[in-house]
């Protein structure tokens, strides 16, 4: 097996740390204990080979011998199909993470943008209905997933890759205090991030960081 290697930026201010997606598959990584490395690419002058890897200019990206993969649910896709422990190989077990690793990405993270593009450039000034109007279309789907979160510990009886997705996802939507209605999504990023292998790839993602100021 060889080693996979997770390129992310060299540097990036303190605002985004803890929350740039390489932190994603550092968790999935570490969670599945399966060996990787981290490389990185200039935040500020990016180069040709990055957009060679990463079309839009982002990260991360993952490389695995002469395959190279980014965007953050398709890298996770390929390291759950290499663990159990990210997703089971029964059909119906893999289906239902699979399900719900895209409900992570289209149906909760696609509603929370609009209002994370708001709340990190607050200075914006927009009209009061379309926050309202956003605000109320992210929180029908947060009252979804608080109903699907009653009598639930993870999405799909077991921890998995999905749930890396989702509470990734809604532990960004609680820095602005956006899970304060809705205590079952809170009580379910507490309980994913405290596991070891978060707690572990928010360090280093954050001692990454740091290391370049």
């Amino acid at each position: 097996m060889t080693e996979l290697t997770l390129t992310t930026f060299d540097w990036v201010p303190e605002g985004p740390r803890g929350f740039v997606r390489d932190l994603r598959l550092r968790w999935a990584l570490e969670e599945a204990r399966l060996p990787y490395s981290i490389r990185t690419t200039p935040s500020r002058d990016r180069t040709f080979e990055h957009f060679e890897h990463q079309p839009f200019g982002q990260v991360p990206w993952l490389t695995d011998g002469t395959v190279s993969i980014f965007e953050s649910g398709a890298m996770m896709l390929y390291v759950a199909e290499r663990s159990e422990v990210l997703m089971p190989a029964d059909p119906k077990g893999r289906g239902d993470v699979i399900s719900w690793m895209f409900a992570a990405l289209n149906s909760v993270e696609m509603a929370s943008q609009p209002v994370s593009f708001l709340e990190i450039f607050s200075e914006v000034k927009v009209p009061p209905d379309y926050r309202k109007k956003h605000d109320a279309f992210l929180n029908e789907r947060l009252e979804h997933m608080e109903a699907v979160l009653e009598g639930r510990e993870w999405l799909t009886g077991k921890f998995s890759a999905a749930d890396i997705l989702m509470a990734d996802v809604l532990r960004f939507v609680d820095e602005w205090n956006g899970l304060a209605p809705f205590p079952r999504c809170r009580s379910y990023v507490a309980r994913a991030t405290a596991r070891p292998a978060f707690v572990k790839a928010y360090a280093d993602q954050m001692a990454h960081f740091a290391a370049a100021d």
